[in-house]
C-alpha cells in the first residue's frame, strides 16, 4: 500500500506500474500533509497484522525487512532500522552538513523527549499493527517529527522497541529543507514535551 501526502511526482504512476489496482492500494492527499499524516493514514487502511514503513525512496533495501521481522517473532512490538549503530552499513552518506544536523537533532531529542535511540528517523520501521492502534488517536505531529512522537507514545505504552542496524544508501534528491524543516522538527519537539506535561497523552 502506498499513501502520498501531496507529492507533484510520479510516485502514484511508478506504483500501480507494479501493482495493479487489484494487488495494490494507494491513497493520496490533495494538500502535503506531511510524512505523519501519511503514516497514520496507512496505519489506518492497513489490514495485515504486521506493518513496515519505508520511505518511496527504499535508501534502506525491502531486503533488510526480515532481519527487522526477527525481533517481531521474539517478543518486540517494535523494530527500527538504525544508520548509526556500529554494526550499520551506510553505503552512501549524506552531505557532511546533512549529517551534522541529524546528530544535532539527535542530541535534542535525547535531552527533550525520548532517550535511548541513536537513530529516530531512518524510514524503516516495523510494528504489530495491533499494539500501536492502542495509541494511535494521540499521535498528532503530521510532519518529519513524525518519528519521535511515535516512538515516544510507544515507550510511553510500554511497548518493547529494538533499534536494529540496517544497510542504507542515502538518495541525494532530499525532502528536507535545511532550515524551514529543521526549525519546524526543532518547534515540534517542544511541542511534544508540551502536550505530554499538559497530560494530551495520557
Amino acid at each position: 500500500m502506498l499513501v502520498d501526502a501531496g507529492s507533484h511526482d510520479r510516485t502514484i504512476e511508478v506504483f500501480h506500474e507494479f501493482f495493479p489496482s487489484d494487488q495494490g492500494r494507494s491513497f493520496t492527499s490533495q494538500n502535503n500533509r506531511g510524512k505523519g499524516f501519511a503514516i497514520r493514514r496507512g496505519i489506518q487502511e492497513a489490514k495485515g497484522e504486521v506493518l513496515l514503513f519505508s520511505d518511496a525512496d527504499f535508501s534502506t533495501h525491502i531486503e533488510e525487512f526480515p532481519k527487522l521481522v526477527h525481533y517481531l517473532e521474539n517478543g518486540y512490538d517494535i523494530a527500527i532500522g538504525s544508520r548509526s549503530l556500529p554494526e550499520s552499513n551506510v553505503e552512501v552518506h549524506q552531505a557532511w552538513y546533512r549529517e551534522g544536523m541529524g546528530k544535532v537533532f539527535n542530541w535534542m531529542v535525547q535531552m527533550i523527549v525520548l532517550r535511548g535511540f541513536i537513530d529516530t528517523q531512518c524510514g524503516f520501521k516495523v510494528v504489530r499493527r495491533e499494539r500501536v492502534l492502542l495509541f494511535l488517536p494521540k499521535l498528532a505531529v503530521d510532519g518529519f517529527c513524525y518519528d519521535v512522537e511515535f516512538l515516544f507514545l510507544a515507550d510511553k505504552a510500554g511497548l518493547k522497541i529494538r533499534e536494529v542496524p540496517v544497510t542504507w544508501v542515502n538518495d541525494p534528491v532530499s525532502k528536507v529543507h535545511i532550515l524551514k524543516d529543521s526549525t519546524q522538527m526543532f518547534i515540534d519537539l517542544l511541542w511534544i514535551r508540551l502536550r505530554d506535561w499538559f497530560g494530551q497523552y495520557d
